[in-house]
């Protein structure tokens, strides 16, 4: 299991060092459409990326069925959050509507504690493809919200720390530190 030595290097490292590599929260993120940032979103779901599985079954062979990779697909993003004067995705959408169709490249950003990016998620040639109104009642006091549903070409996302990186990493910093105190103990 090459994971678990990746692990233990990475814990050992960051007692040695006070790094913690605590995860991320989800609730801090942002999306920029085309160089803007069109506004804090409470919600964004749509992240993901699925390989459909083709199945072949060989004749005289009963013990497994071949599965190979088939198309990928990527889901509708979906982007909700609290309704203001501001306009911009209800303009685009009625441009579709319009049938002038402007495809439009983004990025969904993850941000850490001190709201700097940490983590992101590019999206290609999107366009809305449904707006949906907030649910009004007098008897309520809650926020309005309003979701835009995006089609898009696929999503890609930068490679992140890999096993052998995270071993590296935590190699040089215990090789560091025992040199700076000469030593474990």
């Amino acid at each position: 299991m090459p994971g678990i030595g990746a692990d233990i290097g990475v814990s050992i490292a960051a007692r040695v060092t006070g790094l913690r590599l605590d995860p991320y929260q989800a609730s801090n993120f942002v999306v920029e459409i085309e160089g803007l940032l069109v506004g804090g979103f409470t919600d964004c779901t749509g992240l993901e990326v699925e390989v459909e599985v083709e199945e072949y079954r060989e004749g005289g062979q009963n013990d497994f069925v071949h599965r190979f990779a088939g198309r990928t697909k990527h889901p509708l993003l979906v982007l909700k959050h609290g309704m203001s004067p501001i306009d911009g995705l209800w303009g685009w959408h009625q441009d579709v509507t319009a049938g002038v169709i402007e495809r439009r490249n983004g990025t969904i950003y993850l941000l850490n504690k001190e709201q700097i990016p940490v983590m992101q998620w590019h999206f290609s040639g999107g366009f809305p493809v449904k707006w949906t109104g907030p649910t009004l009642s007098a008897a309520s006091s809650a926020v309005a919200f309003e979701s835009v549903e995006l089609a898009h070409r696929g999503l890609s996302r930068a490679r992140q720390v890999t096993a052998e990186s995270a071993v590296a990493f935590a190699t040089d910093e215990l090789a560091k530190a025992t040199t700076l105190s000469g030593g474990f103990f």
